[in-house]
């Protein structure tokens, strides 16, 4: 079966990338998942936050013993926090070892941070830039429209800065995300990343304090990114990449058929091993065959929005019909 698909104007073998995180940062480990049949890989994001975070903590641990001892001041004087330098080496080693596609991934705090950064990203050499817009709004005096203004101007400077495709990861909870696609597809967004994944705070009754637990996706978690799949499938002129509860080969070939070029996968990585990648493109490939498909092309889109029969499919019509139907799935799943 012909896997190729394009993302971003750029030819992938198949349509798997590994999504950002930790996985990656071993360079036998991005080796291993490049032999598994990953078709490209997203760079663990370049966080400025953390940038910040942690030179503050190099800065305390140096002058910790300041007061002792008046010798003690002197003996750290040139040392200071690398910044994104260390981020960046990393970034072009990953890109030097592997011959699949390399996409670098960033979340900035300032505007001007989101461009120097990205022009400096673009010298590592890599292949593209996602705009990681990972963020939790809690500013009460923040209209929704100055944050999608905002992220907006961020893009078309970005753009404005480099050479290389530019996609944007977004979160769901937007007021109106068509308006926002639409509006980043207009600016110069290469690609979409449906969606991104926040993490959500817990509360230890026991301590009675927060804590953020590090949750991998299930199955099922994929179903919004598969809605605005098939409603922006066909509407708009950048790629569609799904993210999110993409577990095995099924869900891959749901996300194609709602009219993704391309998914990211990272749970299943973690819960299945490197092998888990083979077993995706296998499940594919066989499902493929027996449709009578011999390239991605032949399917892609065949149910987003724009190309079934049924209008409501993507609207509220479901819903109203779950409501009609209530007591045939109560008979399904009986309440003891």
């Amino acid at each position: 079966m012909d896997l190729k698909t394009t993302y971003m104007g750029i030819e992938l073998k198949n349509p798997i990338i590994i999504g950002a995180s930790n996985l990656v940062l071993d360079i036998e480990m991005a080796k291993k998942l490049e032999d598994a049949g990953a078709a490209a890989i997203v760079y663990k994001s370049l966080f400025e936050e953390q940038l910040h975070l942690e030179a503050a903590e190099l800065e305390e641990e140096l002058h910790e013993y300041d007061e002792r001892n008046a010798e003690m001041t002197s003996l750290f004087p040139e040392v200071k926090h690398s910044g994104p330098r260390a981020h960046l080496i990393a970034l072009k080693k990953l890109k030097d070892s592997v011959s699949i596609p390399v996409i670098a991934s960033l979340n900035c705090l300032y505007d001007v941070s989101w461009v120097d950064y990205a022009k400096n990203i673009e010298q590592t050499g890599v292949d593209a830039l996602e705009l990681n817009f990972y963020s939790t709004i809690s500013d009460v005096d923040k209209s929704s429209q100055q944050v999608e203004d905002a992220r907006i101007e961020i893009l078309k400077k970005v753009k404005a800065a480099v050479k290389i495709p530019v996609s944007v990861k977004l979160s769901p909870f937007y007021t109106n995300m068509m308006n926002v696609v639409y509006r980043m597809d207009k600016n110069g967004a290469d690609s979409f990343v449906l969606f991104n994944r926040l993490f959500q705070p817990e509360i230890d009754t026991e301590e009675e304090e927060l804590k953020v637990p590090y949750n991998l996706s299930h199955k099922g978690d994929n179903r919004l990114a598969l809605r605005f799949a098939g409603l922006l499938s066909g509407n708009i002129d950048a790629s569609i990449c799904s993210n999110t509860g993409i577990m095995d080969g099924d869900d891959l070939i749901t996300m194609l058929l709602a009219g993704a070029d391309t998914v990211q996968v990272v749970s299943t990585v973690y819960k299945n091993g490197v092998i888990q990648v083979t077993r995706m493109l296998e499940e594919l490939s066989t499902w493929m065959k027996k449709k009578g498909y011999d390239k991605i092309d032949d399917f892609r889109g065949k149910l987003a929005k724009k190309n079934v029969s049924d209008p409501h499919a993507y609207k509220r019509a479901q819903y109203v019909d779950y409501l009609m139907k209530s007591k045939e799935y109560l008979k399904k799943y009986p309440v003891n």
